[in-house]
Order: structure tokens, then C-alpha cells, then sequence
């Protein structure tokens, strides 16, 4: 029985070829589509999951009060990370870390720039990378010691074995490798390519664990902690929420709860609303997996209009069926197996093109996404889908078309295949979706835009960036002076934090104006003398430093001095909680968007060091070309820094990086837009084919009566083009809630005006008929005599 079934099936694919083409093309993409989206949502939903127990380590944050605003840090101190270890017996191991950074290794002639993390013995205790050589908790018994990841291994000792051997380190220290570890996984929050045990920095430099363990307030690591089995977190929370609050004279101490963040919302859950994490990356996750489904789902909806409207053709096989003896689950299952052939034979074009496009998709999202082909869930999943598709697909088919009386079908009184009510709806929905996508793409890339053309506050162009070491900060006037001398840059100088970023935090204790109680914390930047001039910013009340010793004037930005309410800011005092002695405002500084250009500009204070700090920026001359000025420069660092290679960076593609997730969604978002009109116009070819030639004789009548090609056209088109007006109509308001709402998450965003729904309508509206139109045509240039022949 079932092999008739399926011989049946097959004869009929192999009789209507060019409607199976249409089906199976359209289906395929659809199934591409959303294979795609899910195994790109999987890879997101997989971040950090990989590591054992991982349930059990969390990220130790401060949720600090600012006059009733809960801000939320993940910058913590060592006193804390003290205090937490030995205070609260259900934590079984605990890790601070710095934020993980490029240092130097040396290795013979082999000479790195490699980012790696300095952490707590236990880092491997809470992290269980597997270790492919030592032991993870010998590792770190000596202070100078570093493990190493394989392929890092692999780069500066080549296929030598790395173990036990010296790597020289900042161009200070010579360190063991004690350990070497497989590579840490694209899809891992805490990355690096080695670790160097933070008991080596407090060897070689005493005070910096003095310093880290004086006070809750000096913030400046990230501390990890793994629970012990069996303890929830619900246990620890009352315990640790003021743990800090024995520091009495300190108000960013006093201020700050401590709580726990789980590793397995690290990725996904990046957004923070009064002191609580909430959908971040996660809402772009959710977005994609809708258009995934919408773009199957208008794949399902040609299918099903498809095999409906050609119901002309299997009607008198359903009275024949029926009238020899066949019942209604039998005629059921035969359109059934027919649609799960042809899905079938979809899914297996839809995994080949999604095998075929998964690098450069790949690329475009910067993920690491295989096919998991080994995978026996992965299977069982994707036979669940092409089950599900399949009846999706063929199920409204295949009770519609059973369900004919044969005694009607046999007399021909039966009108089946007419454009029916239920087909015309499909049509909008399918239409209402891809004008949906259409609409999201133009306000994405209207939103990046706007925020691209917003004035930064500063002069990205040929402002460059390198990151300091001890080297370079003990030559940096020799290097400085020569740079400046030989003509390849303009200004020269130094700051805490990169053009594009403020690292710290910190809060102003007494300013003018100050009421009771009241928290100010904001961006806190030392740099030395000619920032303002290297940057390109602006005053616009006041000067800049003096020269590098200009250690007690302040300058703060616009929206600082809004923040403190001072109306005449020049001359006022303030202290901070960093230093007691005063500073006096010496200037007002135009915003500079620094941290997001969707957002306000940081409210942000600037101190003068005579000390260089660890980024150094440099403008390049106007009269130099920049490949020359890379070349001269190579040398110039080589002279001064000749144990690391020169390592530098483009402001303005610092900045542009900021843009990178509203890019790809926007790219996203324009790519599965036109595929979605591509299947609908897939469908949209098929049914107007169809109508066309369900429609041959009474065109040929018209004709031969004087009907002209236009008049042929129009009546072949309109009910086509109503359709896709009214998809206008349905997708307009949806799509206007859905933007509206992504676009609050911006404190800079546009308006959404008519013209995008108009002009993404008219969009729509010329595809559809320039789709129909060659169907209409085609039917309004045939010959009457041969369409009006007798059968």
C-alpha cells in the first residue's frame, strides 16, 4: 500500500515539473532560512554552557544607589574579593581577574602581542578548561608561571614541547609554563590565550595588593566565584548584599549592594534596569528567530496555494478515487506523502545551500556556526521540523482536495481551483510579512545613519592609537618628540582610557550646590598635556591644562556640569573620593560621544597626569600620507619598544565598530527580507501562471472582441495588486509597534515617518507586478485561435 502511495506521489511531482520546481525552490530557501537563524539563535543559547558546573559560577557585581538610580558594575576590588573568600563559607572557590589585555611575549626570536587574562590561582577551578598538559591545580603554586593556550603554545615554541620551558613577559620577567590548555571556545564569555597567576603581579609589585585590599573603593578587577553543591544562590544573596557596608567612611562602599549574576546569563542577558539584568542580546536573538519562522511560514503558504489552486487538475482523480472505493484517509494520506516528498526533497536542497552559505554567513555574524552532522539531537530535531513543515505545508492541501463529493466532481458542477477567500488571505499574510521586513530594514538603516551622522565631539580622522607598556612609557617624551619633529604627527599624548571608551567610574564627594545625601558618579579620565588638542574637542567655557604638571585644575564636559548644576562652573571647587585635596574647574569641554553614539554623551571629568597613561594617541600630519606615516613610525616604536611589535589602531574604525550590531542586523534583516519577497514572488509567478491558464479561453473571447493587451493585463493583475495593497495596510501598523519599540532602547534615535511605509508599499508593489506581469503579458500576446480550438 505504501509503496503505491509513494509511486503515485512521485508520478504526480514528475508530471507538474515546473510547479514542483516552484514548491520545492521555494520551500528549500525557506527551510535555508530558517536552519540558518537556528543554528545561529543554538550558538547564542550555547555560549559558556560547554564548562563543567557551569550552573554553579557566577560574576560578582555592585548594583550602586545614585540618588534613587540603581547602576550596575561589574568593576570590583580585591578587599571585596578578600572579604567574599572568607566570610561566606558557601562558596567553594573564588578568582579575581583583571579585564584581560595585550602583553608581550617573547619567546627566542618569536615576539607576541598576545590579549591574555592575570587571575586568582583558582580561575581553572571555577573555568574547567581541560588541560592538555599539567594539572589545573599545580598550575599557578609558583608567582611566575603562565599557562598557555595550544595554539598560542604552537606559535612561539612551534612543535617543540612548550612545558616547563621560559617565556619572557613584558620584557621584565621570565615565566614557566606550567600548564597548556585547550583553545578556549569561540563561545565563551571569559576569553584569552594565557593566564599569568595575579600572585605574580603582587611579587614584583607589593603595593598593588596593599592598595587592592585598603579599600572596597578601589575598583579596578572582576571577581568569580563558584558555589558549593547544592547551595543556591537565593542562600548567599542576603548574605553578601552589604558586605561592604563596613567601610563606613566610604559612600561608594556604603552605596553599593553586592549581588551575584549566573555564567549562563552572562552572554545573552547584557542589559541591567534598576540593578536588575534583563534582555540584551537576548532581544536580537528572539528578533531573528521570528523572522526565521515568518520566512518558513511564507514558504508553507506557496506550497499550500499552490497545490490548492491547481485543484482543478487532481478533482476528477478524487472522484474517480472516491467513486471505486477509496475513502477520505486514504486520499489524506496520498496528499500527505506528497507533501512530505516534496519537503523531503527540499530540506536536502536546504541543508546543501545552507552548507554552501554557513561561511559567509558565518563571517557577516562573526560567529563560529558548523552543522553538527555527527549529532544524533540534531537529527531527530531536524526530522521533528521536516515532519512539522511537512504537515504545515500540505495538511490544509490535502483535507481540501479529500473532502471533494465525487458525484459534483464526475458532473463537473464542482468549481475547484477558483481564487478562493482562504488563498487570497494566505497571499496577505505572506505579503503583510515580507513588507514587514521591508519596512525593518529602511528604519535600521535610517537609525544607523542618523546615529553615523551625529556630530562625535571629536576629530576621528587620522587619530591613532597604541597601547602603552613599561617601554614605551619610560621613552614616551623621546618618542614623542621625534614623532612630532620628523613631521609625521601633529599632537602627541597619553590617556587613561582609549578615545572611544572611559574605563573608571568614580564619584565626586563636595561641589557647590551639593544637598544632603546626594551621589554623583561619572567618567573619570587622566590624560596628559595636549589631549583636548590631539582629540579635537572643543571648549566651551574656560581652557585646557597648563602644561603636564597641571595636577590641580579639572575639566569637565557639558553634561557633567549640567549633572552638578553649576550655573558659573569656572573657579568652583571639587574634590573626589580618589583625592581629598581640591580641584578647581578650570574648564567646560564640549560632549564627546565616547562610550555609545545611540546614547547621551557620559558625563565625564578630566585630571592632568605628568605620568603617561596606558593608551597613547597621536594625530597624524595633514601633509603625510598614512601608509608612510605606518612605516616611519614601525621604525621609530622599534627603537623605543624594540621587545614587542608595533601594534596600533584607527580611531575612526574604533568608532565604526560601535555601530557593528545594529549593521548586522540591518544587513540580516535586508537579506532575509528579499529572500522572503523572493518566495513570495515564487508563489505569486506560480498562482498568476495558473490563473493565466485556468483563464485561456475567456482571454481568447476578449480578445477576439476587441480586449486590448493593457485591458488583458489589468485584468489578469488587480486582484493581485488589491492584495498586496491591503498586505500594505496589515503591515504598516505591525511593524510600526514592533520598530517603535526597538527604537526606545535608543536615547538618539529618528521618527518613524509615513514615507517609510509608503515607499517600502511601492516597493512591494512593483515587484508583484512586475512578477504577475510577465504571466499577464504572456497571456495577452497569445493567439486567440489556438485557445479558442476545441479541445
Amino acid at each position: 500500500m505504501f509503496k503505491n502511495y509513494f509511486k503515485t506521489a512521485w508520478r504526480n511531482i514528475t508530471k507538474t515539473v515546473g510547479y514542483s520546481v516552484l514548491n520545492i525552490a521555494g520551500l528549500s530557501i525557506g527551510m535555508a532560512v530558517a536552519l540558518l537563524i537556528g543554528l545561529w539563535v543554538y550558538y547564542q543559547y550555547s555560549f559558556d554552557k560547554f564548562l563543567p558546573d557551569y550552573q554553579s559560577v557566577y560574576r560578582v557585581q555592585r548594583n550602586f544607589n545614585s540618588n534613587g538610580d540603581t547602576l550596575t558594575f561589574q568593576t570590583t576590588s580585591l578587599k571585596l574579593a578578600d572579604a567574599l573568600r572568607t566570610q561566606i563559607p558557601e562558596i567553594e572557590c573564588l578568582a579575581e581577574s583583571d579585564w584581560t589585555g595585550n602583553h608581550g611575549l617573547i619567546v627566542g626570536d618569536k615576539k607576541l602581542y598576545v590579549e591574555g587574562a592575570i587571575s586568582g590561582t583558582d580561575i581553572f577551578r571555577i573555568f574547567q578548561y581541560p588541560f592538555i598538559k599539567g594539572k589545573a591545580d599545580a598550575a599557578f603554586k609558583d608567582p611566575y608561571s603562565i599557562v598557555l593556550t595550544e595554539s598560542l603554545a604552537k606559535s612561539l615554541f612551534g612543535n617543540k614541547d612548550a612545558m616547563n620551558h621560559m617565556v619572557r613577559f613584558d620584557n621584565a620577567h621570565d615565566l614557566k609554563v606550567t600548564g597548556i590548555i585547550n583553545d578556549v571556545p569561540a563561545n565563551a564569555s571569559f576569553s584569552f590565550n594565557y593566564v599569568v597567576p595575579s600572585s605574580y603581579v603582587y611579587a614584583i609589585n607589593p603595593q598593588a595588593k596593599t592598595d587592592g585590599l585598603g579599600s572596597y573603593g578601589n575598583n579596578n578587577l572582576q571577581i568569580f566565584v563558584k558555589l558549593k553543591p547544592g547551595i543556591a544562590y537565593a542562600q548567599v544573596a542576603p548574605k553578601i548584599r552589604e558586605i561592604e557596608h563596613t567601610e563606613k567612611g566610604n559612600i561608594n562602599a556604603m552605596d553599593s549592594y553586592v549581588t551575584l549574576q549566573p555564567l549562563e546569563r552572562w552572554h545573552l542577558y547584557s542589559n541591567y534596569v534598576n540593578g536588575k539584568d534583563t534582555e540584551g542580546f537576548l532581544n536580537y536573538v528572539k528578533m531573528f528567530s521570528i523572522i526565521g519562522s515568518l520566512v518558513l511560514i511564507i514558504a508553507c503558504i506557496n506550497f499550500i496555494n499552490l497545490t490548492t489552486a491547481r485543484s482543478e487538475k487532481r478533482a476528477k482523480e478524487v472522484g474517480v478515487r472516491k467513486a471505486i472505493g477509496s475513502q477520505r484517509k486514504d486520499l489524506v494520506i496520498q496528499f500527505l506523502l506528497e507533501a512530505f516528498l516534496l519537503t523531503a526533497i527540499a530540506f536536502v536542497l536546504a541543508v546543501f545551500l545552507t552548507y554552501l552559505s554557513l561561511p559567509a554567513f558565518s563571517t557577516l555574524t562573526q560567529s563560529h556556526i558548523i552543522i553538527p552532522f555527527g549529532n544524533i539531537y540534531f537529527w531527530l530535531l531536524m526530522i521533528g521540523c521536516l515532519i512539522l513543515t511537512a504537515l504545515l505545508a500540505g495538511s490544509r492541501p490535502a483535507f481540501y482536495l479529500s473532502s471533494f463529493q465525487p458525484v459534483k466532481v464526475l458532473k463537473g458542477t464542482i468549481q475547484a481551483g477558483k481564487s478562493s477567500l482562504s488563498r487570497k488571505v494566505l497571499v496577505v499574510v505572506q505579503f503583510s510579512c515580507s513588507i514587514s521586513l521591508i519596512i525593518s530594514t529602511i528604519i535600521i538603516y535610517q537609525q544607523i545613519q542618523f546615529a553615523k551622522n551625529r556630530p562625535s565631539g571629536y576629530s576621528l580622522s587620522r587619530l591613532m592609537q597604541t597601547s602603552m607598556n613599561e617601554d614605551l612609557s619610560k621613552n614616551f617624551t623621546a618618542l614623542k618628540n621625534e614623532i612630532i619633529n620628523k613631521g609625521i604627527a601633529s599632537s602627541v599624548t597619553t590617556a587613561m582610557s582609549p578615545a572611544t571608551d572611559i574605563w573608571w567610574h568614580t564619584d565626586i564627594q563636595q561641589w557647590a550646590g551639593k544637598q544632603a545625601g546626594e551621589t554623583v558618579e561619572m567618567g573619570c579620565m587622566f590624560v596628559s598635556d595636549d589631549y583636548f588638542k590631539t582629540m579635537g574637542m572643543n571648549f566651551k567655557q574656560g581652557r585646557g591644562f597648563n602644561n603636564s604638571y597641571d595636577s590641580t585644575s579639572v575639566v569637565f564636559n557639558e553634561a557633567a556640569i549640567k549633572r552638578l548644576r553649576l550655573k558659573n562652573p569656572l573657579g568652583q571647587k571639587i574634590t573626589t573620593y580618589f583625592n581629598n585635596n581640591p580641584y578647581t574647574i578650570v574648564g567646560v569641554v564640549k560632549d564627546a560621544l565616547m562610550i555609545s553614539p545611540f546614547k547621551a554623551a557620559d558625563p565625564t571629568m578630566f585630571y592632568c597626569t605628568p605620568y603617561a597613561q596606558h593608551n597613547m594617541l597621536y594625530r597624524l600630519s595633514p601633509n603625510i600620507k598614512t601608509q608612510d606615516a605606518i612605516t616611519q613610525l614601525t621604525a621609530i616604536f622599534n627603537k623605543y619598544d624594540p621587545a614587542y611589535p608595533y601594534e596600533y589602531a584607527f580611531t575612526d574604525e574604533q568608532y565604526a565598530s560601535k555601530f557593528n550590531l545594529e549593521m548586522l542586523t540591518g544587513k540580516l534583516a535586508g537579506l532575509f527580507a528579499g529572500l522572503a519577497i523572493f518566495i513570495s514572488c515564487l508563489g505569486l509567478f506560480g498562482l498568476a501562471a495558473y490563473i493565466a491558464e485556468q483563464r485561456t479561453k475567456e482571454i481568447g473571447i476578449r480578445k477576439v472582441l476587441g480586449a486590448s493587451v493593457h485591458q488583458v493585463w489589468l485584468l489578469l493583475s488587480k486582484d493581485f495588486i488589491v492584495l498586496v495593497l491591503i498586505s500594505c495596510l496589515i503591515a504598516a501598523p505591525v511593524s510600526f509597534y514592533f520598530l517603535h519599540s526597538w527604537l526606545m532602547n535608543y536615547d538618539y534615535r529618528i521618527s518613524i515617518g509615513a514615507g517609510v511605509f509608503v515607499l517600502s508599499g511601492l516597493i512591494a508593489l512593483l515587484i508583484a507586478v512586475i512578477t504577475v506581469s510577465f504571466q499577464s503579458i504572456k497571456a495577452a500576446f497569445a493567439n486567440p485561435v489556438k485557445s479558442l480550438r476545441t479541445e
